[in-house]
Parts: C-alpha cells; structure tokens; sequence
C-alpha cells in the first residue's frame, strides 16, 4: 500500500466515527483567528470557555482594538503565555482595522503577517473561513501522522509538506480536523488506547 492509499484509508475509516468540524467555536472570522492564537499550548475547550468570556466583553472588532491591555490579559490568561497572547490579539485586530478593511485576509503572506499567526494558524483560517486546501499541522496532527507513518518528521512545516503530498486536496482539512478528534478520544499522546483503535492494523507503532 502507498502512503497516498494509506492515506486514503485512514481518511475513509476516521469519517465513519468523527466528524470534519473545527473544536474551536466562533462567529466571525476574526473571532476563528484569535481563538486559534490562544489556542497555542492549551486545549480547545479551555479557549472555548475563555473566547465566549472575551467576545461578549468586546463584542467588535473596533472594541478589541480598543481595549484595554491588561484588561484583554485577565481574560486569556486561563490560556497561558498571556500577555503575549492579548498583545497579539490587541495587535491584530488594528492591523485587520487599518490594513484590511476589518477583514480577515485570504492569503497565506498577509495572514503570516500578523503578529502571532504561523502556518498552521494561516491554514485554518484559509480553509475554515475561505475554504481553501490545507494542512493545520497541529500537536494531533504531528503525532498522529507519524504514528501511522505517513510522515517521518516532527517539524510542524515538513509534516504540512508531506502531507499536502499524499492526502488529497478536497479532503485534507477534513482529515485535520477528524485527527483532532481521534487525538483526543483514541490516539492520545499519553497511553494511547491501541487496542480500540480502528486504525490498528495501519499503524506503524501500535501498542498491544
């Protein structure tokens, strides 16, 4: 089997048991990057609880670029390295302000741009938002494609790259997304659960 056909597989089998939805909850587009920058080191649940707190204090984007900066540090800071993350947050949202007419942009080199925003954070926003191909090269990501052996890398942009290579287009965010959900529920970074895996027979480091 190729790495393109076990690719294929593991996308087919993950589709019956999770679904292609991004974890982190928002309305606007603004609001799906900033809960990806706090999301950095901490878990989507966490920023989910921590962006309904900020988004209903600062209900605008104007507001956000208002705000008060140590008021925006309280808020996140549940989501850890927080003074960095409201910085970026404050930072971002007058540059989406004065630069992109209070828009989030649709190109890789403007949203890397932004202060905080790396690939993998570009990617979901040009695929959730723009619906672009991507690969959100995350911590479950990472993992979860090397287990498999798809990637023989660790570096978030070599996986993206491998990736892009094997998976197809239309189905690559959803892959992301469903190896999310997979993280948590089976193939955890800690003990994971090999013997209830659905993928076991693919897997290229399986555990009992």
């Amino acid at each position: 089997m190729t790495k393109k056909q076990r690719a294929a597989e593991i996308g087919s089998r993950l589709a019956q048991s999770y679904p292609a939805v991004c974890s982190l909850v928002a309305q606007a587009d603004y609001e799906l990057l900033f809960a990806t920058r706090l999301s950095a080191q901490c878990t989507d649940a966490r920023v989910n609880l921590v962006t309904e707190v900020l988004f209903r204090r600062f209900p605008t984007l104007v507001s956000i670029a208002e705000a008060d900066l140590e008021e925006l540090c309280d808020i996140v800071h549940p989501c850890g390295l927080y003074r960095t993350k409201a910085r970026d947050i404050k930072q971002s949202a007058i540059e989406l302000i004065e630069r992109f007419g209070g828009r989030v942009p649709d190109t890789m080199e403007d949203l890397l741009s932004l202060p905080g925003v790396g690939r993998k954070t570009a990617n979901l926003i040009l695929s959730e938002i723009y619906g672009q191909p991507g690969i959100v090269a995350d911590t479950h990501c990472i993992r979860i494609a090397g287990r498999l052996g798809l990637v023989n890398s660790a570096d978030p942009y070599k996986v993206e790259m491998a990736l892009k290579k094997i998976v197809a287009p239309a189905e690559q965010t959803a892959l992301c997304h469903r190896f999310v959900h997979f993280g948590r529920d089976i193939c955890k970074a800690r003990s994971p659960l090999c013997v209830s895996c659905l993928l076991h027979d693919l897997c290229a480091h399986p555990q009992g």
